[in-house]
């Protein structure tokens, strides 16, 4: 099932409040991870994807960080399985090229990997613990 999403990116100031109710609901409520380690102050020096539901509603974000690392990608439970977060992700992708990156990285949990592989990301080092979740670095050659 996929579902009709509309993506907008912009800075932490413009998304700030919606990419906050995600990564809240998903990483600290749902994974229990610290809301200290959630929020950053890389934040501010990202840009910023969030998608919307046909009725407007915020369901998935993720970022993009200067050196090309993509992080904090969420999809809330009513957006799982839709194809939500691979629009997310191309997105970000998408940016990272089009500002000249050659590559992009990430740390991916665990169990979403075989999500990342899909989308051109290879497994890169050894499996580790971030947040209390198991993760792995992947990066993926942009064309």
């Amino acid at each position: 099932m996929t579902i009709e999403a509309t993506i907008t990116t912009g800075d932490w100031m413009s998304l700030r409040s919606d990419a906050t109710l995600i990564r809240l609901e998903v990483f600290v409520i749902e994974q229990q991870v610290p809301s200290e380690l959630e929020l950053d102050e890389m934040d501010a020096q990202c840009l910023h994807a969030v998608a919307y539901d046909a009725a407007g509603t915020p369901i998935a974000t993720g970022r993009l960080l200067p050196d090309g690392h993509i992080g904090r990608m969420a999809v809330r439970k009513s957006g799982r399985g839709c194809g939500v977060g691979a629009l997310v992700l191309q997105t970000l992708m998408q940016a990272a090229r089009e500002r000249g990156d050659r590559q992009v990285a990430l740390n991916a949990q665990t169990h979403a990997s075989a999500f990342y592989a899909r989308y051109g990301f290879e497994a890169d080092g050894d499996e580790f613990m971030e947040a209390n979740i198991p993760h792995i670095h992947m990066r993926a050659t942009l064309d």
